[in-house]
């Protein structure tokens, strides 16, 4: 989960703890996380219990992210971090040019980096060759709440990846994280849908039970699609 647009930290808090999330994403630099003469968002979310996942959000060249996680490591000491390098403000679409090299310069400095891209499996296999230990492609562009606009790249993503494959950006509500589970993902994060919700701590609650229901139908394995009807009780011997 995401820790932005909440009303306070004690909702963002509620929403983490309704939702089951075990990972929170802290933009580095919006996010309080190591003055403690302002509100810290460690006094409401215990980072011994949920994992902090230092983000570079607002960053739109490779070599700003990778400043701004190195800030963040010296900081809390962290090296699992989420690289995001935006290509403009209008659509927020990943600059896949500069997450690359920024990839390449982390992975060389023992970072861990998760890596937001492009719903690309060409691109998303150069991200894992370079470093990235996890795949984060977009549902959707960010905050649109659209959901899994093109299911046949996410789904070929996942079959190429050796590391975990997240969507991350697009999600809406509660089916759209379900599909993304159904399509082999192995999570979701997600923001603005649980923060915009008109009841966000009851659609945390409902984003957990998508997610758990989605890998089941996935691990399941669904039933083949066909063109025509097939009766479930046979049509031979009707009286």
């Amino acid at each position: 989960m995401g820790t932005g647009k909440y009303k306070s930290f004690e909702q963002n808090a509620a929403a983490v703890e309704a939702s089951g999330a075990e990972i929170v994403t802290v933009a580095v630099r919006r996010v309080n996380v190591s003055d403690p003469k302002a509100p810290m968002l460690t006094d409401f979310i215990d980072p011994k219990k949920i994992t902090y996942l230092p983000n570079t959000a607002g960053c739109f060249t490779g070599e700003e992210a990778v400043r701004t996680l190195r800030l963040a490591r010296e900081a809390g000491g962290w090296d699992l971090v989420k690289l995001e390098v935006l290509g403009e403000a209008r659509t927020l679409y990943p600059d896949m040019r500069e997450t690359l090299k920024a990839t390449e310069v982390l992975a060389k400095e023992g970072f861990l980096p998760m890596v937001y891209c492009a719903d690309d499996p060409i691109a998303a296999k150069q991200l894992e060759d370079a470093g990235a230990v996890a795949i984060m492609p977009l549902g959707a562009p960010i905050g649109s709440g659209l959901g899994i606009q093109n299911r046949v790249m996410i789904r070929l993503i996942v079959e190429g990846a050796k590391v975990p494959v997240l969507v991350d950006a697009g999600v809406g509500t509660a089916s759209d994280a379900a599909v993304g589970m159904e399509l082999g993902c192995d999570g979701i994060l997600m923001n603005t849908a649980i923060a915009e919700a008109k009841d966000p701590i009851r659609m945390a609650r409902a984003m957990k039970l998508a997610v758990e229901a989605g890998r089941e139908a996935y691990l399941a394995g669904r039933m083949a699609r066909r063109m025509y009807a097939d009766p479930s009780s046979p049509l031979a011997g009707l009286i």
